[in-house]
């Protein structure tokens, strides 16, 4: 055997190491269809249930429309995530649920749900202020814990998303718009980027 044909071969098995301890990267599209009904929610919330000004009371008619609109965004982008990346496992013949993909999920949900645990706590004291910002480090801190058992730059967006929830922490009469920044449009740049480098795939 060459040494050419060696090191094809070692190259070969590190990446099929490589794949077998990292899930498959998210599917492109998915953080464009993400970022896309954010956007979307986004705007239903700013034209429909906030009022200008202020900030919605606990336990208002408004809070709860807006905490369904929160959960309906937050569904429909994980449906959207599991189909588009069910389509492409099975396009690359990968298993979509292992011991990998259980780690990557316990690893984004301790941060994610911790966050969102305290930021019930402030906004039942009555700390409205800083829910963007909160949610934006979390989210962040959520995806850089759970990007070394997946394939991609999944980490810089988390990255992202930390130091938009910091700047929005230290402007935070700005949340909605850093909201719509960190979760809208940074989600459709990263998607667009991951699509077109799949393109080239």
């Amino acid at each position: 055997m060459s040494e050419k044909d060696y090191l094809k071969d070692i190259s070969e098995i590190k990446e099929l190491m490589n794949r077998s301890s990292r899930f498959i990267s998210l599917s492109g599209l998915s953080g464009i269809f993400a970022g896309s009904y954010a956007i979307i929610g986004a705007l239903i919330a700013y034209f429909f249930l906030l009022p200008k000004g202020e900030y919605v009371v606990l336990h208002s008619w408004n809070f709860k429309m807006l905490i369904a609109l929160l959960v309906g965004v937050a569904v429909l982008s994980v449906v959207t995530a599991w189909l588009l990346t069910t389509r492409k496992a099975k396009k690359h013949r990968v298993k979509i649920w292992d011991i990998t993909t259980q780690r990557l999920l316990l690893n984004f949900l301790i941060p994610l749900v911790t966050g969102g645990i305290y930021i019930l706590i402030k906004l039942n004291s009555q700390h409205y202020g800083l829910t963007a910002s909160l949610m934006l480090i979390f989210y962040g801190l959520a995806l850089v814990n759970a990007s070394k058992y997946t394939i991609g730059n999944v980490k810089y967006l988390g990255y992202i998303e930390i130091v938009t929830g910091l700047i929005n922490a230290a402007l935070p009469g700005y949340g909605f718009w850093f909201w719509i920044f960190g979760f809208g449009v940074m989600h459709i740049i990263y998607g667009s980027l991951m699509y077109l480098q799949e393109k080239k795939i």
